[in-house]
């Protein structure tokens, strides 16, 4: 019996999720709780557990895809597993079962009234679109040919008889597609067709256009065909029943062959540009519409590899999108700077990372900096509030949630220390490491990445001096850190080389007057200026 997995409700009030990697391949034995594959949301990466024993029948969405919570993404064959198969009976020769809900990830839609899954290019005939594709154990799912059986010959449908629904039939050409060999006929160009034959010719080039739409790869292989850009539907597959390889589509990116249909590359092909390692188009103009053109995009002229690039906006770079708009759009920011001479601060940092008793806990400047941060949000707790617009009220937080701005692979990430405030200095050095860690590596969990009171921006790491960073939504302020540089400085009224560094701090004015975050900023540098004890003890 197969059975469907929907992507699960992953409990963050999330409606899609990106297919980062699977982590299973099809005809691969599952077991319960395994896991199947790592999804992004808007905030963390998250891996997905089997919800049964079996087989993986069919991986339903190609690595890279965004899919809605509730659709489909893999297939499992639970027979296998269970040696079930044979006794079903109705649930056999049913619709394949569905399982909305993963214990553990929240409630889920349960699928009632969700049109079924098309893949693209799928047609299907009178009550096609509203049936289930019913799955018998041993037999692959609609739409995807076994690659241990031979295609059959064409066979025209009988005249006034119409194709099955859902059910395509391959056709092969008598002769592999050459340059120069024959075309697929296509409606919209001429064609010759021996008297009585139009029928036959036409359900054959439906067929044959249908079988493209389905041509057989993995999802891998399918998404290096489209960051290449390349139309996998018009290749001809040298593996097993096929199954068009990696070589494949190099070889096709490299030559800059295929034939493909301008129409049909507007609207299902991608959008994007090869990269500039190697040509992924041919010349593209009078005289060069068939084999050896690249696909095209209506208006796009001649293609120009490497000129531009498009990519769809998702992931984490969506929701840090709509979180800056929303942010810069909302609080009225008020951005104030400070060049702190902090030379006793990295004499600090040097004693302790001397001694011998921190030495698993060497502190950083980061550290040092959020210390102060903490000490100063004691004595101005505007700091740490928020602005509840539908209420009407002003939200004081009685503890510092202290979020730190991580730059990774993915975007822009900003998990925060829960109870930073509790901590004393070697404390939150490790949560920091741990903290940025974990942020880098994906690994960040959902709650983490919620619930922050204020946040702390090094952007000194890359060399700058300061910036204007602006508020994460639902916090009042938010401190940038520049680089330490050791400068000409005054000191003690003669002029020495100092270590010096620049803080920006952003407010919400709507909360915070300036009279309150000048004094903030102030005692931030202060705390800097001479740590001390403070630091160490606090």
């Amino acid at each position: 019996m197969i059975r469907e997995f929907a992507l699960p409700d992953l409990g963050e009030g999330l409606t899609e999720s990106e297919i980062v990697s699977w982590k299973v391949t099809e005809g691969q034995s599952v077991s319960l709780n395994q896991v199947i594959a790592e999804v992004e949301t808007a905030k963390a990466v998250v891996q997905l557990p089997s919800p049964w024993d079996g087989v993986v029948e069919r991986l339903l969405q190609a690595e890279g895809t965004t899919v809605d919570v509730g659709t489909p993404i893999l297939a499992i064959d639970v027979s296998a597993a269970d040696g079930s198969g044979a006794g079903d009976g109705a649930e056999g020769s049913g619709a394949a079962r569905r399982e909305p809900t993963l214990v553990g990830y929240g409630a889920a839609p349960t699928g009632t009234g969700r049109p079924t899954r098309r893949r693209r290019g799928r047609t299907t005939g009178a009550g096609g679109a509203g049936s289930p594709a019913a799955s018998v154990p041993g037999e692959p799912l609609p739409g995807v040919p076994d690659p241990g059986t031979p295609s059959p010959p064409d066979v025209p449908a009988p005249p006034g008889e119409p194709a099955q629904p859902d059910v395509p039939v391959p056709t092969e050409p008598s002769e592999p597609l050459q340059p120069g060999g024959p075309e697929i006929p296509t409606p919209s160009g001429p064609e010759t067709v021996p008297p009585g034959d139009s029928a036959a010719v036409s359900t054959a080039s439906q067929d044959g256009r249908r079988q493209q739409d389905r041509r057989l790869c993995t999802p891998v292989v399918r998404k290096l065909a489209r960051d290449l850009g390349v139309d996998i539907d018009v290749l001809t597959g040298s593996g097993r029943g096929g199954l068009v390889t990696r070589d494949d589509v190099v070889a096709a990116a490299e030559t800059a062959t295929g034939t493909v249909d301008a129409a049909e590359a507007v609207t299902t092909g991608p959008t994007t540009t090869g990269p500039t390692t190697g040509p992924t188009t041919g010349p593209v103009g009078p005289g060069t519409d068939g084999p050896g053109t690249a696909p095209l995009t209506a208006g796009a002229g001649p293609a120009r590899t490497g000129r531009e690039t498009r990519e769809p906006i998702r992931g984490v770079r969506k929701h840090t999108a709509a979180a800056m708009v929303a942010s810069a759009f909302t609080a009225p920011h008020v951005t104030e700077f400070l060049t702190v001479d902090v030379t006793e601060s990295v004499a600090l940092l040097d004693a302790l990372r001397a001694d011998r008793s921190w030495a698993e806990d060497r502190p950083t400047m980061t550290a040092l900096v959020a210390k102060a941060v903490l000490v100063a949000l004691r004595r101005h707790p505007e700091l740490n509030s928020r602005w509840d617009e539908p209420a009407g009220q002003i939200v004081r937080f009685g503890y510092v949630n202290l979020g730190i701005a991580a730059a990774t692979g993915r975007g822009l990430l900003v998990p925060n220390i829960k109870d930073a405030d509790a901590m004393d200095l070697r404390a939150l050095g490790r949560a920091l490491r741990e903290l940025t860690a974990a942020a880098r590596d994906g690994r960040t969990a959902p709650a983490a990445l919620s619930g922050g009171t204020f946040t702390i921006s090094n952007v000194g790491v890359f060399g700058v001096d300061a910036g204007t960073p602006i508020l994460n939504p639902g916090e009042a302020g938010i401190l940038a850190t520049g680089q330490v540089r050791r400068i000409p400085w005054e000191h003690r009224g003669e002029v020495a080389l100092r270590e010096v560094m620049t803080l920006s701090l952003s407010f919400d004015h709507r909360l915070v007057d300036g009279e309150a975050g000048s004094r903030f900023l102030a005692d931030v540098g202060a705390v800097l200026r001479a740590p001390g004890a403070t630091l160490t003890l606090v």
